[in-house]
């Protein structure tokens, strides 16, 4: 009996390495993975972050601003 093993997404290519190629460089983004560290949560870094943040603490910092600009402007 033999036991065939499934193919999984990281498998199966579905864009040619060339083609996936010429996209980064023309949309300016390396193709490689930053190797940075997330400031508060020490997960690895946005890959279209400015700042050394990863998505969700990025995502949260943009939620308090918006709380907070929004708690200024309410009339007391």
């Amino acid at each position: 009996m033999s036991t065939k093993k499934k193919n999984t997404a990281k498998d199966v290519k579905v864009i040619a390495d060339e083609i996936l190629e010429s996209a980064h460089l023309a949309a300016g983004v390396a193709p490689a993975k930053r190797k940075e560290k997330c400031e508060v949560c020490n997960a690895e870094v946005a890959p279209n972050s400015t700042e050394p943040l990863c998505w969700v603490c990025r995502r949260l910092k943009i939620s308090a601003w918006r709380d907070s600009d929004l708690q200024a402007a309410a009339p007391e």
